[in-house]
């Protein structure tokens, strides 16, 4: 098991990426797609909740995996 590090001023999914816990990051991912999956709306009004929770930069991350996320349903529901 891997000690999870955060360096002062990095951000937690920047330090998950910089530890090579890829498997984590899977992890976060998937919760996420679950969520949006099974309780379909738009992220970007959710994600405005967490500033106050979560670095910039991760902030930002959240966006775009959300985007990617949102894209791969709707590429999969056209099936």
């Amino acid at each position: 098991m891997r000690l999870e590090l955060v360096s002062p001023g990095e951000s937690r999914l920047q330090s998950l990426y910089r530890q090579d816990l890829f498997d984590r990051i899977s992890v976060d991912k998937a919760d996420l797609a679950n969520l949006i999956q099974r309780h379909p709306r738009e992220v970007a009004p959710l994600l405005q909740h967490l500033p106050p929770h979560l670095e910039t930069g991760d902030l930002h991350e959240l966006h775009e995996i959300g985007r990617d996320i949102q894209a791969r349903i709707v590429r999969f529901e056209q099936f």
